[in-house]
């Protein structure tokens, strides 16, 4: 769809919102693109990685407003917002952030599992002062990612954050100059790509749901991801190719 371009870079899916003349906020249209560029991460062997970005040196301003006000929905279902927040992809996924990620654009940001950010950008989830709350996942998130004391100060303020202060927060995994941030978190990726897929996909896993396990079954769900991965064939090639010192030839199976 013209609302987001989607490009191959080896294994890693690179999916740009390309509307900047509404600084990239999520429309219908745009929310499907997402939402289908998702599916194709999830669904196709060949790619292990994806790379979320925004055009025009500008993440996302959030829901467009006034698509909103002419009636679109910028949901997916199955997946919500963005065609994202409420199930994003199995596969790992990077936020490349360029100026503003604000409301519905730092719950884009956040539903990634890592965020690599220019200098100039800045975060925000300022639905208090409009009188709403921050509805696409960014309450349930930030906490995780930036503790409590500051998830609280920043959605209750509503303030812009700067990009260092994210990182600071642990939010910002890498803080790169003003126009690399895409070069970089491709270059992420691309390190990410290079490892089992499989066992990449088996790691997300166990990080995102196992703070929801109770402690004295942790282990026993953690098994439960990890024995089928064990098995494989890709662990039988990771073994070979160390013993062999040569580079593994992944099948994802």
């Amino acid at each position: 769809m013209s609302e987001v371009r989607v490009e191959r870079d080896g294994a890693v899916l690179v999916v740009t919102i390309d509307r900047p003349q509404a600084k990239n906020s999520i429309n219908t249209a745009a929310a499907e693109g997402i939402g289908a560029a998702m599916e194709q991460l999830d669904t196709d062997d060949s790619l292990f990685v994806g790379v979320l970005t925004g055009a025009g040196g500008v993440f996302s301003a959030g829901m467009d407003l006034k698509a909103f006000l002419a009636g679109e929905k910028p949901h997916v279902p199955g997946r919500g917002f963005a065609g994202l927040v409420e199930r994003p992809p199995a596969k790992p996924l990077v936020a490349a952030v360029e100026g503003p990620a604000l409301a519905g654009g730092f719950e884009i940001a956040l539903a990634c599992d890592l965020i690599v950010a220019g200098e100039g950008a800045s975060f925000g989830l300022p639905e208090v002062k409009r009188g709403l709350l921050a509805g696409g996942g960014g309450l349930l998130r930030l906490p995780r990612k930036a503790g409590l004391p500051k998830a609280t100060e920043w959605a209750l303020t509503g303030d812009r954050v700067s990009a260092a202060d994210a990182h600071a927060a642990g939010v910002v995994n890498r803080l790169v100059p003003d126009g690399q941030a895409l070069v970089a978190a491709l270059e992420l990726a691309r390190q990410i790509a290079a490892n089992g897929p499989l066992a990449v996909q088996g790691t997300k896993r166990i990080l995102a749901e196992g703070p929801s396990w109770p402690a004295e079954e942790a282990f026993a769900r953690q098994w439960e991801v990890y024995a089928p991965i064990r098995a494989s064939e890709d662990a039988r090639e990771g073994a070979r190719a160390f013993t062999e010192k040569r580079a593994p030839v992944w099948r994802g199976r």
